[in-house]
């Protein structure tokens, strides 16, 4: 009984409230008219997640109403079991945290520190010149040292995030059906990883029919490097398969241990490892459709976070000189470079 009380605390200290940041119902017409006025990329709705004990308490029920009233019909637990269990568990969110730019930066200066401190240390130690003239070259080289690995950091930043950006692909499948699209991105709040979920405006459909019509070109033109660009996207799944035992009829209850043999087991296991395609191949829609489905939540996370690349020619988003998301996965995933891209 103790245990049970035990767990259903543990549960309501891991449960999530949620927090509206902005929501654009709140402060401008949401009628059907005004909605198709919104352009491609155009934010509405930001939800921050807190912990349970917060005072900003967030009901699920109200999140259901908060989406309805942006044309999506949605039940609490097909938000839990969409969003809420795909990016919210104390696991990602420990994640998200140790992932975070603050942490980099954390990571950056402990370096640099370290560095200075170790390079000085030595060259004294040796006496190969004045103090001031060994302080000078230990400060270059550890701030080119930190400097490169600031830039390794942010780098891999910019990339797609397998255990945020593909959780959400479930949910976008959803929602690009209601002309939107959610992400996820996390803010430091007194050091702890504040996940915020941002809901976009964004029909799909002219990126399906222009991605589609990419795909089918590739398919004609360079059959090749297009399944070579595909085939990169894949992923490695484990299980563990544990061999049968012998049953052993002449040993009785009373010989048999109380507690498992672990370290016997978890040698005997054995490990299968499986590649998964996430785009095999079919049809050219079915295959835009994945990628589209796929890249959603990571395309989202660099808009809201103002790190997509700018394009000369903007195809279906209007603002900004930002590629849409159908350009962005023609450069990202299929190689194709009919445009320049200007990093930011």
């Amino acid at each position: 009984m103790a245990l049970g009380k035990n767990q259903a605390g543990a549960d309501k200290k891991d449960e999530l409230s949620f927090s509206v940041s902005y929501c654009w119902s709140q402060t401008e017409d949401h009628s059907a008219h005004r909605r198709e006025e919104l352009l491609n990329g155009q934010v509405l709705m930001v939800l921050s997640a807190h912990q349970g004990g917060s005072p900003a308490h967030f009901d699920t029920n109200l999140c259901a109403a908060r989406l309805k009233s942006l044309g999506i019909q949605m039940t609490t637990d097909q938000w839990r079991n969409l969003v809420q269990s795909a990016v919210l568990e104390p696991e990602v969110r420990k994640y998200m945290f140790y992932n975070s730019r603050v942490f980099g930066i954390a990571i950056t200066v402990v370096f640099y520190v370290t560095l200075w401190i170790n390079l000085y240390s030595t060259l004294q130690i040796y006496s190969l010149g004045q103090s001031w003239k060994i302080s000078i070259l230990v400060t270059l080289a550890a701030l080119v040292a930190a400097l490169v690995i600031r830039f390794i950091i942010h780098h891999h930043h910019g990339k797609m995030n397998m255990n945020t950006d593909m959780r959400l692909v479930a949910a976008n499948e959803v929602f690009m059906k209601h002309e939107l699209l959610v992400g996820v991105t996390d803010k430091l709040d007194q050091l702890h990883s504040i996940p915020q979920l941002w809901f976009v405006r964004f029909n799909v459909e002219p990126c399906l029919q222009s991605l589609e019509e990419s795909i089918i070109e590739m398919k004609r033109n360079q059959e090749s490097v297009l399944r070579h660009n595909l085939d990169e996207l894949c992923l490695i799944t484990e299980t563990a398969i544990f061999p049968a035992q012998e049953e052993r009829a002449e040993s009785s209850l009373e010989e048999a241990p109380l507690l498992p043999d672990t370290k016997t087991r978890s040698r005997s296991a054995l490990t299968c490892r499986e590649l998964l395609q996430l785009i095999p191949d079919g049809a050219p829609k079915v295959m835009a459709l994945q990628l589209l489905t796929i890249y959603s939540g990571y395309y989202v996370r660099l808009l809201v976070s103002n790190q997509l690349p700018e394009v000369p020619v903007r195809r279906h988003v209007m603002f900004n000189h930002i590629p849409c998301l159908c350009q962005f996965i023609e450069f990202t995933v299929l190689g194709k470079r009919c445009f320049s891209f200007k990093l930011r």
